[in-house]
């Protein structure tokens, strides 16, 4: 018989680990009682195959789950893509990877914190409606190329003149990267959530999109309301302070 050992332990303890993270990952999402379904499906599988051993019912069973991994991968991509993401942009493996890839120059990083806060807030007691993305370790090319390429630095006046309400890229969004202005105009994926508040428009649905797909920062200035909002990891912060709004761009300055 087979000793239980440290071995044993880690393995089940990334199982554990495993099961938990997509668990929390589709309660977030809504899907918890699909989760639960496969988990049952799963549990009478492992009955009917290894314990009862019942080879005709095992066989079938075995079709199922060889092909139903397939259609779960089509169902949740949006939510494996998600968990990848995260899993990609944790802290403790960019501590890591931090010290085997080469380090941009962070000098003058802080520098458009001012000039972007002064111009959300700016747009905010107008009701200018504005979606500006702060890129994160993630590269978002593919959204750039949607828009128009700016490639200028970060000023107060540029952002408030892009996204004036006769300005031809002031529907999309604007993304900032590297403490420059690298696109204006461009189509972000839009986020399906159920939970999304209905007052909310496609500014926020959008952001949230963004949010879901990569490790970046969207901020949004409603032109209903004129509140700023801040969607990142899925999740969107409501009715920001100007400080609240200032703390995420610095977050996003330093990271």
């Amino acid at each position: 018989m087979h000793d239980f050992g440290i071995k044993d332990a880690i393995d089940i303890f990334l199982v554990a680990l495993l099961l938990y993270n997509m668990f929390k990952l589709m309660k977030e999402s809504g899907n918890i009682n699909i989760f639960t379904g496969i988990l049952s499906f799963i549990g009478v599988w492992i009955i009917v195959t290894q314990i009862l051993d019942m080879k005709l019912m095992g066989a079938i069973m075995d079709k199922i789950i060889s092909v139903g991994m397939v259609v779960l991968v089509i169902l949740f991509q949006d939510e494996i893509r998600r968990f990848l993401v995260e899993l990609g942009s944790h802290k403790r493996w960019r501590f890591f990877l931090k010290h085997f890839t080469p380090q941009k120059d962070s000098s003058g990083e802080k520098s458009y914190i001012v000039p972007l806060t002064l111009a959300c807030v700016n747009m905010a007691k107008k009701k200018v409606g504005a979606l500006i993305v702060l890129q994160g370790d993630i590269a978002l090319t593919n959204i750039e190329r949607s828009g128009e390429i700016i490639n200028a630095d970060i000023s107060s006046r540029l952002i408030e003149n892009i996204f004036f309400k006769n300005s031809p890229l002031h529907d999309g969004a604007m993304i900032i990267a590297n403490s420059r202005i690298v696109a204006a105009g461009c189509i972000l994926p839009v986020a399906h959530d159920h939970d999304i508040p209905k007052e909310l428009g496609l500014r926020h649905r959008s952001a949230l999109g963004i949010s879901h797909e990569s490790d970046a920062k969207a901020i949004v200035v409603s032109e209903e309301t004129g509140n700023i909002s801040v969607a990142y990891k899925g999740k969107l912060h409501i009715k920001l302070t100007p400080k609240e709004l200032e703390d995420f761009i610095s977050e996003s300055a330093v990271s």
